[in-house]
């Protein structure tokens, strides 16, 4: 997977080197390349920002140095691309999202910064998307997110291919607890069911905790989510026992 990021701030992605990101890069399982965009403004003074029309406060993102950057991503590469505005208008980010951005050959990533950008950014834009309902002082972190979570589902990235699909939010809920060794360790002892081998018993187990879990901390989810009549049943007790 190819991922282009147009920033201003080519230094604050120097943690996409380190971990697992790192490692799949030295593998060429992804290949990302960082853009300063400020090297295509159009003044003498590297300028790439300018106050809005009609007034207002703060300064707003040109066009010129975005559309002359894009043109030489597309000059290198004339295939198709998924290109992501990081702005808080745009839709919700989510494990769902991951997935789907995962699947794609190319990735650009544009990386406002200052009050917001000119209207006219957005048409370069397939998808609008936010981490949430928050403002952050750029797009960069929020890119470098979007980034981290996707890549655990390219293929070759994690350790264990199932591992991605098996996370929080992947299946709808939330992740059951986990344990490793030692079996006891101060007076907290590992469940027994996790000891006893019997793989169904322990996928039932971890179904329920998911659900319980889920339900204590995240109820919302639960409407989201396909449930098996098993797992009502399961939800029901323990809307009894509350």
């Amino acid at each position: 997977m190819k991922i282009d990021i147009l920033t201003l701030f080519p230094q604050m992605f120097a943690p996409l080197n380190e971990s697992l990101l790192g490692k799949a890069q030295a593998k060429q399982l992804l290949e990302i390349a960082i853009c300063d965009f400020r090297q295509y403004a159009t003044n003498k003074q590297h300028h790439v920002d300018d106050t809005p029309y009609g007034g207002g406060a703060g300064m707003l993102l040109q066009p010129q140095p975005i559309y002359r950057a894009m043109d030489v991503i597309n000059a290198q590469d004339a295939g198709k691309k998924r290109v992501i505005l990081l702005d808080p208008a745009g839709q919700k980010f989510n494990q769902a999202l991951a997935q789907d951005l995962a699947q794609e050959q190319h990735l650009v990533f544009i990386c406002g910064h200052y009050e917001g950008f000119d209207e006219r950014i957005e048409r370069l834009a397939t998808d609008k998307v936010s981490l949430g309902d928050f403002v952050l002082t750029g797009g960069e972190m929020a890119a470098m997110v979007m980034i981290d979570a996707l890549a655990r589902f390219v293929p070759g990235v994690l350790g264990n291919e199932t591992s991605a699909y098996s996370d929080s939010f992947s299946a709808g809920l939330l992740e059951y607890p986990q344990y490793t060794r030692p079996a006891e360790y101060r007076g907290m002892k590992v469940p027994e069911i996790l000891l006893s081998g019997n793989h169904q018993k322990i996928a039932q187990w971890r179904r329920q905790q998911a659900l319980k879990k889920t339900w204590l901390q995240r109820p919302d989810l639960l409407a989201q989510t396909a449930l098996t009549t098993a797992d009502l049943n399961y939800l029901d007790t323990l809307t009894s026992e509350d």
